[in-house]
């Protein structure tokens, strides 16, 4: 049986058990295996999930096979989302997406609409990116509670920065939770006032939890939907497997639940809240439904964000110097939970953005692992990770390697952050922003993400943020260290050969080679020839996981 990629409808959530694979025949378009120096295939073939021969085609074969036309498209080992949030990408689908508004005027244009369309109930929101915005043209000008209540008069009202590390509440949201001019910020949060002391609205970090409890997310019907709809929207970008950082330890039965229902077309590989340390460090790794679900690994955060001011640098801000960001731990607290972790076999994730957050974390790695051997030779496969890792001293790049520590890093977060980190960090803190290449000089393992929702979660816009290192109109500050831009097979293994590895899953996943996982992604463009600027104008035409279709373009 043959199939046509351009005669076929979307399909977007089919039984992903492998008893349900299909027996292929892949061709008709060029075949990248991600194997050294291999030559491109003519054909793949797969069998019972596994791929069964890669090579010239045979003509015919011992047995039926459903034949895959690629027609002219390329084919590639399946792409994975080594950094993203499947609950966030879901519930973008689901609530007020202010993602690309180009102004405070348009976000709260887009609020009025919402609240007019659904009239009852709380708003939430989240997208919003004031570094661009006109009206802040001198200084960040953050939406605030005014705002809110102006565009949705009454209603209970939080709307997100895109980043995930800043909420602003409307009047009404603050009184619900509780939050006035005596309230006390926690422990690496900020309460933004006014020259009176009363609360603006705009909570940072730590202080969004003061407001968590008005989220209407907890029905369970609502939280399926959702990771239905993060699923669709990850097999439509081509991603046969997504890293789910902060996956709220409470969800994981829900989502093994859905992958034994065969509700998960793709591959989830969970880095767990840390309300989920202690269960998860007392029963070990988890995984469901043939490795449909992975849950191995804790994500810890050890600051903010660079457009909130969140990040923890070692010196002030250059366009704030009263600040030098927050810090959201310390090492009594977490060091404790590194040594647990790493004595269960427990993989560590922990968010680190400024030089100072990475520097420390690099520290508490060492001290947490020194203190379980007492050696570092026994460090060597841990496999733990530094979530973002964008900016450092170039001293530390060095201990990345040293340690075996793994970088997890989204490229598009430089093509859009460059347009305010010079301002942020000023020009010499820019060495060490961003640095994939350099990274990847000192053989540091590089899982290349999305951070979605935060970003699109397009893997074309992070292949080719990490390829050109310009925005998406092709611009390039003097500023941006065009140096730190990879090669287009460095950017591939990002994306496949790395996240892999970092997931403990190499044997099985990252290259097209025989007795591997069926996973691929195909787009209509040729990752590895087609001009810079095509990249991102490409699409995902083909998603197939464990021999499953589970996406095709139509």
């Amino acid at each position: 049986m043959k199939t046509s990629l351009t005669a076929l409808a979307v399909i977007a959530l089919l039984a992903a058990s492998p008893a349900a694979a299909q027996n292929l025949i892949i061709r008709g378009g060029t075949i990248h295996t991600g194997v050294a120096n291999a030559p491109s295939p003519e054909v793949v073939i797969v069998r019972g999930g596994l791929i069964d021969y890669v090579g010239e085609d045979p003509g015919t074969t011992r047995d039926a096979l459903q034949e895959i036309d690629l027609k002219g498209a390329t084919l590639f080992p399946g792409f994975t989302d080594g950094h993203a949030h499947l609950d966030g990408i879901g519930w973008r689908e689901l609530t007020l997406n202010l993602e690309g508004s180009a102004s405070l005027a348009e976000a709260m244009a887009r609020l009025s609409a919402w609240a007019e369309a659904h009239p009852t109930g709380p708003i939430i929101g989240r997208g919003w990116i004031e570094t661009r915005w006109p009206e802040s043209t001198n200084g960040p000008r953050f939406p605030t509670a005014a705002d809110l209540d102006a565009a949705a008069p009454g209603r209970v009202v939080l709307l997100g920065r895109a980043d995930g590390h800043a909420v602003t509440a409307s009047s009404a949201a603050l009184a619900a939770a509780g939050i006035d001019a005596t309230t006390t910020a926690p422990s690496g949060g900020e309460i933004a006032r006014d020259a009176s002391g009363k609360p603006t609205g705009f909570l940072l970090d730590a202080a969004m939890d003061l407001v968590e409890t008005l989220r209407p997310q907890a029905d369970p019907q609502a939280l399926r939907d959702a990771y239905r709809a993060g699923f669709r929207v990850e097999a439509a970008y081509g991603w046969t497997g997504v890293h789910f950082m902060s996956a709220p330890w409470k969800d994981i039965p829900l989502l093994e639940r859905m992958a034994e229902a065969g509700e998960a077309p793709i591959r989830v590989y969970n880095s767990v809240t840390p309300d989920g340390a202690e269960a998860l460090i007392a029963s070990g790794p988890r995984s469901v439904a043939d490795g449909r679900v992975v849950t191995r690994a804790i994500k810890f955060y050890v600051d903010g964000a660079l457009g909130s001011r969140g990040a923890a640098l070692f010196e002030p801000y250059s366009d704030d110097p009263h600040t030098t960001g927050l810090l959201q731990t310390s090492a009594a607290q977490i060091i404790p939970l590194y040594e647990q972790a790493f004595r269960s076999g427990i993989q560590v994730a922990t968010h680190a953005i400024g030089d100072r957050g990475n520097s420390l974390v690099l520290d508490w790695y060492l001290d947490a692992m020194m203190n379980v051997n007492g050696e570092t030779p026994a460090i060597r496969d841990h496999r733990w990770r530094i979530e973002h890792a964008q900016i450092m001293r170039p001293a530390d790049e060095r201990r990345f390697a040293a340690l075996n520590i793994i970088a997890s890093m989204q490229p598009s977060h430089a093509i859009g952050d460059f347009h305010f980190a010079p301002a942020r960090l000023g020009d010499a803190r820019l060495d060490g922003a961003y640095a994939w290449k350099s990274l990847l000089d000192w053989n540091v393992v590089v899982v290349g993400g999305s951070d979605a929702p935060v970003e699109r979660g397009d893997p074309l816009i992070e292949f080719y943020a990490a390829v050109a290192r310009r925005d998406l109109d092709g611009f390039q500050g003097p500023d941006w260290r065009p140096s730190e831009a990879v090669s287009r097979q460095q950017a591939l293994a990002m994306f496949t050969t790395a996240p892999a590895y970092a997931s403990f899953r190499e044997k099985e996943l990252g290259t097209i080679e025989v007795g591997k996982r069926a996973d691929f992604t195909a787009f209509d463009i040729d990752l590895m020839t087609v001009p810079l600027a095509d990249i991102p104008r490409g699409h995902a035409v083909l998603t197939v996981v464990d021999g499953r279709v589970v996406y095709e373009r139509p």
